[in-house]
């Protein structure tokens, strides 16, 4: 049967584990978890899109992450609220579906790093040179950025797939809620050493440059900020520089928690669980600490709530 499983390039799929008395609450918050992901970030793709005063390098850099979210949102959860009432032996996927979903997994977590380090940039350029801001931060070079950053998630994450399929496949179960780049190579009874070597480069390069550099662009925003007596600039650079970092935070820990697991088996369920959550809080977060920074945002909501409290003491 694992033979014939295996040339037919079936692989079972663990997916989300549930108990059937648990299967519908688990259902619904993901649902309504996702629904609110696509629902803020696309609203805030498409108000920074039509609000031309919003038309800057930051709030550009926005829909870029905004973009991003909704990507990898969409790449994991609706997998899962298929598989959440199927019995776990009964999830099936094919194993092009699973490098798939591997693959473009791997490039919305690098490219979030990559888009956050671009942000550290603007910010740094409008805080310690904002003379010069309009002249280095141009729609160009937003664009320019913006493909850099993606442009080099690719290339890491094709390598990193690349030598996972390369690998004969001797196993056919995937112990995890979605397909990850372990998971394929973990299908293989061949030697893995340039998998993991490969893996640990890809993870130390991402992580400490991103790391490395937003220390370093925080540490001279500060100096600079240390220096100047301009209330109104230091106010400016700890309300923007907060809401990033509260962001890089989150992405952070939440991402360094499944690598770390990851060396401790007898806590897989807790490494499961940590991936998920690394899908589905910060694109929950995002759009919410970035959409209230906007004024016209926040402006909207007020009207919006104040309208359907208006229309609640009329029903009334």
């Amino acid at each position: 049967m694992e033979n014939i499983t295996v040339n037919m390039f079936i692989l079972q799929l663990e997916g989300l584990k549930v108990t059937p008395q648990s299967s519908i609450p688990a259902f619904i918050l993901l649902l309504l978890i996702y629904v609110f992901i696509m629902v803020s970030n696309v609203g805030l793709v498409l108000l920074i899109s039509m609000e031309r005063s919003l038309h800057q390098p930051m709030y550009l850099l926005f829909c870029n992450m905004s973009i991003n979210d909704v990507f990898g949102a969409t790449i994991i959860i609706p997998r899962l609220l298929s598989d959440v009432f199927i019995p776990i032996r009964d999830r099936y996927i094919t194993y092009i579906d699973c490098v798939i979903q591997a693959f473009f997994g791997h490039i919305h977590a690098s490219t979030t790093h990559t888009v956050l380090m671009i942000m550290a940039f603007d910010r740094y350029v409008a805080i310690c040179n904002p003379m010069r801001y309009t002249t280095i931060m141009t729609n160009r070079m937003v664009v320019n950025l913006s493909l850099w950053a993606w442009g080099v998630s690719i290339v890491l994450v094709v390598i990193l797939i690349g030598l996972s399929v390369r690998l004969s496949r001797c196993r056919w179960i995937v112990f995890n809620p979605f397909c990850d780049n372990a998971s394929l190579f973990k299908l293989s009874c061949e030697s893995v050493i340039i998998n993991n070597i490969y893996g640990l480069t890809y993870t130390v390069i991402l992580l400490g440059s991103s790391l490395g550099s937003i220390t370093l662009t925080y540490l001279r925003i500060a100096m600079v900020c240390l220096r100047s007596r301009n209330n109104v600039l230091n106010s400016r650079a700890l309300q923007t520089c907060a809401t990033h970092l509260a962001l890089y935070v989150i992405m952070f820990v939440s991402g360094i928690t499944t690598i770390v697991l990851h060396r401790f088996p007898d806590l897989s369920d807790h490494r499961k669980l940590a991936s998920i959550m690394f899908h589905v809080v910060p694109p929950a977060m995002n759009a919410i600490i970035y959409g209230l920074q906007i004024k016209i945002v926040r402006q909207k909501i007020f009207i919006m709530f104040s309208r359907n409290a208006t229309i609640m003491r009329e029903v009334k």
